[in-house]
């Protein structure tokens, strides 16, 4: 074998080491992570998808390479679980979930979840108390009182709707049993229901405008139903202690025939993550995510409303310390119960 042929193997053989070396160290910096989101027909998949796709295009080809998996899921409460295993790292969340895992309140009673931190909130889900008009002697949330025997749906047993109709009630001092008859249906069923005149009323929140609350509008009309207006103080005694629900107001003509406006309240659903996840990482999705809203809201209307002066809004649970480094950058007011615990 020639000299020259030697060394051309030799500068070969040292160039594929390179290679390897490189492609080594990209493998390394690979940062793939699971987001644990909902149903495909609700809106948890969706604005999911929609965040995977934003951080797939802007971070992984990034140092770090940071991808995301949308996972399909039955929601808040599978949710908890998933990110409790690790199966998955990031999560959406319903606030109130995220509220009582994290203080380890109903059925997380004794097993609190605090290897979670909180990103963002996301979307506001607003509280509908609609009742047939009727029922509404005042039009504020305290006709409950004075409901009789008729049925109530406050959505089906077990779920975050049920949950929190249970605690925005009780927190008024209205205990359901007593007075009414509570039924557990989703919401189309609480919709028919409440056309055929077997309930009287349902809760059914969610983000502007809800399908179900729609349909009522449009097929029972604005003159025979009546959303339950909140005081402020009402509004106060339900967020206590947990610190997710805020005023809303449910603008004019937001549904057929609803020719006023509705002060209601909200909590919001809210993007979090593994307390474990490197703070690098969190860092630039949080970073990502707000330099990039207008992407984002074009992919899905129920962020519309995001916005980074709302980013800390209700949220129930610490911020991961690289979503604290990016609000600190953008010279932001950190509440005293949003710093970590470190």
């Amino acid at each position: 074998m020639s000299k020259k042929r030697i060394v051309a193997l030799i500068s070969c053989f040292l160039l594929l080491v390179a290679i390897v070396g490189v492609l080594a160290q990209s493998s390394e910096a690979k940062t793939h992570l699971k987001l644990a989101t909902g149903t495909k027909g609700g809106t948890y998949y969706p604005v999911g998808v929609a965040l995977a796709g934003l951080i797939n295009e802007k971070l992984s080809s990034s140092p770090e390479g940071i991808t995301i998996e949308a996972l399909t899921t039955d929601g808040s409460f599978q949710n908890i679980e998933l990110l409790k295993t690790n199966v998955s790292q990031l999560a959406i969340l319903e606030s109130l979930i995220g509220a009582l895992a994290w203080r380890g309140m109903e059925k997380y009673s004794g097993r609190p979840m605090h290897g979670m931190r909180s990103i963002t909130t996301l979307w506001e889900d607003v509280v509908h108390f609609l009742v047939r008009a009727e029922k509404a002697k005042t039009g504020n949330v305290m006709d409950l009182l004075r409901f009789g025997k008729d049925g109530f749906s406050m959505g089906k047993e077990g779920s975050g709707t049920r949950i929190s109709t249970e605690i925005i009630l009780t927190n008024l001092q209205i205990y359901p049993e007593k007075v009414f008859t509570v039924v557990g249906l989703g919401y189309e069923d609480s919709f028919l229901a409440l056309q055929k005149g077997k309930i009287s009323g349902m809760n059914t929140p969610g983000g502007l405008p809800v399908n179900a609350v729609t349909e009522a509008f449009s097929k029972i009309g604005a003159k025979n139903l009546r959303i339950l207006d909140f005081t402020k103080d009402q509004a106060d005694y339900v967020n206590c202690p947990l610190r997710v629900w805020s005023p809303y107001v449910i603008p004019a003509n937001t549904y057929p025939g609803q020719t006023h406006p509705v002060n209601s309240i909200a909590q919001p659903n809210f993007l979090a993550v593994r307390q474990n996840v490197d703070d690098d990482v969190v860092y630039l999705l949080t970073k990502t995510i707000y330099e990039n809203l207008p992407s984002l809201k074009k992919a899905h209307q129920a962020v519309s409303s995001m916005h980074l002066k709302k980013a800390l809004k209700s949220l129930p649970v610490p911020l991961h310390p690289g979503a604290l480094k990016y609000y600190k950058e953008q010279g932001m007011e950190i509440p005293d119960h949003l710093f970590p615990d470190y």
